[in-house]
């Protein structure tokens, strides 16, 4: 069953709009380490305390909740992915796999994780009754940026449990829509807030005054600790502090405590944080520079759309050079010869602004955004021929194939045979080329993931073969063969050609 043809193409339009440990120093903080302390468990009720009355002996068993593990906001008929993509396989298993996944890997292989992270499928069949998977899963797209799919993927399942508020809570912060969070947190009761949470939600909803009232009570309580106090105070009156020395930073930062922080007029920068908080300087609040500087590392890792990137570069007239400034400026002037449809002044743009994606990083958006319009212009033969290295980085990689052959353009030949799926291993110029054209002629498959596939557990060897390419990006041929050999044995022929021409035209280690 599991080396049925997995409809590729419909994974790949939905996406379109080691055991897990502690971070060591220098590696971003994953989703789990900068949660907001934002809701509690509720504690457990108090024993009765009576004595001497009797009772029936009545046996009561609690209704256990619904788990949230089957739910997913990409059903099989879309991804293609057989419902048993993780029952059969251990949950602590997968769990583990889960939170240990790269996030810096291939813009292919990121949009295919994010799939199986949305994917809606059968629960494994030991999943205990926290929804461990359902977590990781949430988290994971919480660590790759993805806030619109991990806030879809928590309102299908119901923000109804501490784990899943905290979580959706969080993506509210940093989006801008923590009022409608807010008002959840004070109408549910299954929902305990923290005294931060509260006091922050009453004080977002204009009652300053219990706001104030809330934290002396619990300040003298002893609930609130001085490093919260000293925050929650300035944020309540903060010209109350005009003129004192900045706050220290909290340790971690987490979206309650930055939002905080901005309010107080001490907004903390985006750059050395989770890559989720760069969210928070798309806002056109924000200044322009801190706008494109967060589009960009989000394009940089898949966490952004193109006309998100777009819309930013373009939004206003830069009024400085250099770096960012000038990347902006080139896409402006490109974009435009590209509405006019003024073919000399698109052929005089194309190189500044291809180079400045590629600066960027962001070359896989430039591409879905021009990638497959070039292809249709009379360019020059030079322009034609970087017209074609754009659109084999689009969705449209085969059609620009086909059609570079009928023109004679400086175009590497072996690319062309990548994308058609039949690269010809005399053609490779050296090892990556060689590498792939082995992975295409005799697809392998490892034994280790043989035997998962045996064992019907599909989702266990996805997750290992991601890992496989991303150690092959970093120079482990046989990885590479190996892991592009498991995604065409199983159908995945789309996603097995668009991480190789990847890996072979960004030419970068990941």
């Amino acid at each position: 069953m599991q080396t049925k043809a997995l409809t590729a193409a419909a994974v790949w339009l939905a996406v379109s709009p080691a055991l897990a440990q502690g971070p060591s120093p220098g590696e971003p903080l994953s989703a789990i380490d900068w949660l907001s302390r934002s809701v509690e468990e509720a504690p457990p009720p108090e024993p009765p305390v009576a004595e001497a009355v009797t009772s029936p002996d009545i046996v009561t068993t609690p209704l256990a909740e619904p788990s949230k593990d089957p739910v997913g906001i990409l059903p099989p008929r879309v991804t293609g992915l057989p419902r048993t993509l993780w029952s059969a396989s251990p949950e602590a298993d997968l769990v583990a796999l889960v939170r240990s996944e790269r996030v810096d890997m291939l813009p292919a292989l990121q949009d295919f994780l994010k799939v199986l992270m949305m994917a809606e499928a059968d629960p494994p069949g030991d999943a205990g009754a926290d929804d461990a998977l359902f977590l990781a899963r949430v988290d994971k797209l919480l660590d790759m940026g993805a806030l619109e799919q991990a806030k879809s993927l928590i309102e299908q399942a119901a923000p109804d449990t501490p784990p899943l508020f905290q979580r959706w809570f969080d993506v509210a912060l940093l989006t801008g829509t923590e009022d409608a969070a807010c008002d959840v947190m004070q109408e549910t009761p299954s929902i305990a807030p923290t005294y931060p949470a509260r006091i922050f939600c009453l004080a977002r909803s204009g009652d300053w005054p219990l706001a104030a009232l809330t934290l002396n009570t619990h300040r003298v309580l002893g609930d609130i600790s001085p490093a919260e106090e000293a925050l929650l105070s300035r944020f309540l009156d903060p010209e109350l502090y005009e003129g004192e020395p900045a706050l220290d930073l909290p340790e971690p930062v987490t979206p309650l405590t930055f939002r905080m922080h901005e309010a107080i007029g001490e907004p903390i920068a985006t750059g050395q944080l989770a890559l989720a908080f760069a969210h928070a300087d798309l806002r056109f609040t924000a200044p322009w520079k801190a706008q494109l500087d967060a589009a960009e590392r989000l394009a940089r890792h898949g966490a952004v759309s193109e006309n998100v990137l777009l819309r930013h570069y373009t939004s206003r007239t830069p009024a400085a050079s250099g770096g960012v400034w000038d990347r902006a400026a080139a896409v402006q002037r490109f974009d435009v010869a590209m509405l006019a449809r003024d073919v000399d002044a698109i052929a005089d743009t194309l190189p500044a602004a291809w180079a400045a994606m590629r600066a960027a990083r962001a070359e896989i958006q430039f591409a879905k955004l021009y990638g497959a319009a070039l292809q249709d212009l009379p360019l020059r033969a030079d322009a034609a021929a970087l017209a074609v290295e754009v659109g084999l980085l689009s969705a449209a990689y085969e059609r620009v194939a086909l059609a570079s052959l009928r023109r004679d353009l400086d175009v590497d030949p072996f690319l062309i045979g990548v994308a058609r799926g039949t690269p010809d291993r005399a053609l490779a110029t050296g090892p990556s080329q060689i590498a792939v054209a082995d992975a295409f002629a005799t697809p392998e498959v490892p034994q280790n993931i043989a035997r998962l596939l045996e064992e019907d557990k599909l989702g266990e060897a996805l997750l290992i073969t991601l890992r496989l390419f991303s150690a092959g990006t970093e120079g482990d041929l046989r990885s590479l063969i190996s892991a592009i050999g498991v995604l065409r044995s199983l159908g995945l022929e789309d996603v097995a050609r668009r991480a190789a021409l990847q890996y072979l035209l960004l030419n970068r280690t990941i």
